[in-house]
């Protein structure tokens, strides 16, 4: 099996282990290490999923993003990192909320995403969110051989087969998009 670098011919600026090590968030940094995950920097104005996707001739079937949302449950609130495919609706109101038994639910504040995250907004990826957090990560994002998603900063992105999502703590694999 190819490597993702091998599977994606792209002219991708990828990321040195040092670089990745001194540039990422410590958190993400932990969870990335090794080769089957790629990094690979991006300018600015290409940091948004579909600036990403039009500069690198990414389709957005193949880009993931996470998003942070608040819920409570069980008399107290809790967050969670949500991955979901950048052409899917996500169904927060209905099945997002049920997957995480929740009375209300809503999406975390900009502030409140980075703040907790310790991720930049724009860049927070599932990897390196507080291992108290779940993670839900929509069934269609499986079916898919690669993904790109966000490094924790907005100057990078990872590209990785999705499965290495499922060595992540408290991920649950569900429909919940459409």
């Amino acid at each position: 099996m190819n490597t993702p670098q091998e599977d994606y011919a792209l002219n991708l600026d990828l990321m040195t282990a040092d670089e990745v090590s001194s540039e990422l968030p410590q958190s993400v940094h932990a969870n990335v290490n090794g080769t089957d995950i790629a990094v690979f920097r991006v300018p600015d104005d290409a940091s948004e999923t579909a600036a990403c996707s039009a500069r690198y001739g990414i389709d957005l079937d193949d880009c993931a993003n996470t998003i942070v949302v608040r819920y409570r449950k069980d008399g107290g609130e809790q967050y969670a990192a949500i991955v979901t495919l950048a052409s899917r609706r996500l169904d927060v109101n209905g099945a997002v909320k049920r997957e995480l038994g929740a009375k209300r639910i809503s999406f975390a504040s900009r502030e409140v995403a980075t703040e907790l995250s310790g991720m930049e907004y724009g860049g927070i990826t599932a990897f390196g969110v507080p291992d108290s957090w779940n993670v839900l990560v929509e069934a269609a994002v499986m079916e898919r051989e690669r993904i790109v998603m966000g490094a924790g900063v907005r100057e990078a992105k990872l590209l990785l087969a999705p499965q290495r999502l499922l060595a992540l703590p408290n991920v649950t694999v569900a429909t919940l998009a459409t």
